[in-house]
């Protein structure tokens, strides 16, 4: 078991094992071999994490924010010095290619704690002139805040969730998803190494269940999950019995809309980026790919041959830009819609197949083209390297169509005309938007989405609001005017 960790908690500053737990196994996808077994929390572990980050949050909401800031930055530092190793990690939990673990998945966690690390100090208050007397207010922690990651970025994710988190006074419990739960452990690991109070960032494992008590808990202000919309709605519901405050990032079926003044080579780079990209398992991916008529024939010549290029391979292998997706689940998933794009009369222009690499769940970059709003694969989140090409005309019935969806987590624009890339931009229905470019997602910009797609807002400064509480304090100046 080359992956094996210490033990499948942390908790109070701890490794933690409790083998009466749900057995979880966890699998390299690139061969279908087990690295590592580790086991779901008890209820009796679950309730110690609770209690060791309700206790450790109160004296950590005392600190001065410069003081918790120099425990993370030391954090980010560790993450980036250790990059090799955890990129490493990344891969076998994931099967990412070690091409993206090196750039993109603890590299952005080690972005977002430097970043809320030096935010924290400038969180202030208002003062509120109201002639003799005043109003000044005060942003406070919220408490103890559960964090329920994905299985796409798990790394990423815990880092996304716990800096504005514990940068701003919290504690947070988190719960990675049970199948990619290695990397979420050496977080825990460094943030203690770097003199974090202990208690103050908690990992317990385990599925549906453990993440249902934990959104559940009295002892909890705060529930951040990223993941599916019926798993948003689940927690969304539970979180509501006890008026809980509630972020949530979940899926989406983004519209990549190329106008035909655009660079095509720069909108096909940006197709591929925007669904092969992790094996297309990127939850913000421009997956209904709508390309202006006049441009279309020049738009798939390119993004055939230039798809056919991608090298799939063992994702250890530096030459690999492609790995297999997280699990055979997966691969069956979407192994389907590709057969249901072919049923439903979609033309397949490269791809559509398994990739013969080892015994692992790879697939091929796919295109389809001809793909019309009313076929599954324009409806349906596929979470794998599958892009659908639809023709449109013009900018209003583009629009109109972008937005017939449930979902609104992203949008992009490819054109030369600016006017228009703003004026479109401005009607699309999403909460993250790129123009000339696709998937950029740096820890300075808020992320999230609009209908299905969630509520709230991380990283950047919307993140401080959904991480702190407004205290009023009114400041009486003079005598009690009393009319009894």
């Amino acid at each position: 078991m080359k992956a094996q960790p210490t033990a499948s908690h942390f908790i109070d500053g701890a490794y933690v094992e409790d083998a009466a737990g749900e057995r979880i196994e966890v699998i390299f996808p690139a061969t279908g071999e087990v690295i590592a077994v580790l086991h779901a929390a008890t209820p009796a572990l679950i309730d110690r994490a609770l209690a060791s980050a309700a206790r450790a949050q109160a004296d950590w909401a005392t600190w001065r924010p410069v003081d918790r800031a120099r425990i993370l930055r030391r954090a980010a530092d560790m993450i980036r010095d250790r990059n090799p190793e955890l990129a490493r990690l990344e891969t076998l939990d994931t099967g990412k290619p070690l091409q993206e673990t090196l750039v993109a998945d603890w590299p952005s966690g080690a972005d977002a704690i430097e970043y809320f690390a030096g935010l924290a100090p400038t969180v202030v208050g208002e003062t509120i002139p109201l002639g003799r007397d005043f109003v000044y207010t005060l942003r406070e922690p919220l408490g103890v805040c559960v964090g329920i990651g994905a299985w796409n970025y798990p790394s990423q994710i815990a880092c996304w969730k716990s800096a504005p988190a514990l940068a701003l006074g919290n504690a947070m419990v988190f719960k990675p998803s049970e199948v990619t739960p290695l990397g979420a452990l050496k977080l825990a690991e460094i943030f203690i190494e770097a003199g974090l109070p202990a208690g103050l960032f908690n990992v317990v494992q385990g599925r549906g269940p453990v993440g249902a008590a934990l959104a559940t808990d009295a002892r909890v202000a705060k529930v951040s999950l990223t993941g599916s919309v019926p798993t948003g709605r689940k927690v969304y519901a539970a979180a509501a019995a006890g008026v809980r405050h509630v972020t949530m990032e979940l899926g989406g079926k983004s519209p990549l809309i190329v106008f035909d003044d655009a660079s095509v080579e720069d909108a096909v780079g940006a197709a591929m980026l925007g669904n092969f990209y992790s094996a297309g398992q990127v939850c913000s991916n421009g997956t209904r790919v709508f390309v202006q008529k006049g441009i279309k024939d020049r738009f798939l010549a390119a993004l055939k041959v230039r798809s056919e290029k991608i090298v799939l391979g063992d994702p250890l292998d530096a030459a690999t830009q492609m790995g297999p997706l997280v699990s055979a689940a997966q691969l069956d998933k979407v192994m389907s819609y590709i057969d249901i794009a072919r049923t439903e009369g979609a033309t397949l222009i490269t791809g559509g197949g398994r990739g013969t690499v080892h015994d692992g769940y790879f697939v091929q970059p796919t295109v389809f083209a001809d793909v019309t709003d009313d076929m599954t694969l324009a409806r349906e989140e596929v979470f794998g390297p599958v892009m659908a090409v639809l023709d449109f005309e013009d900018e209003a019935e583009v629009i109109a169509r972008a937005n017939d969806t449930e979902f609104g987590l992203a949008a992009g624009v490819f054109t030369a005309d600016l006017a228009r890339a703003h004026r479109v931009v401005g009607q699309l229905q999403a909460g993250t938007t790129w123009i000339n470019a696709y998937n950029l997602t740096p820890v300075e910009a808020p992320f999230g989405g609009v209908k299905q797609s969630g509520v709230g807002r991380e990283n950047g400064h919307a993140a401080v609001q959904h991480y702190t509480q407004v205290k009023s304090v009114y400041v009486g100046m003079g005598p009690v005017d009393a009319p009894y």
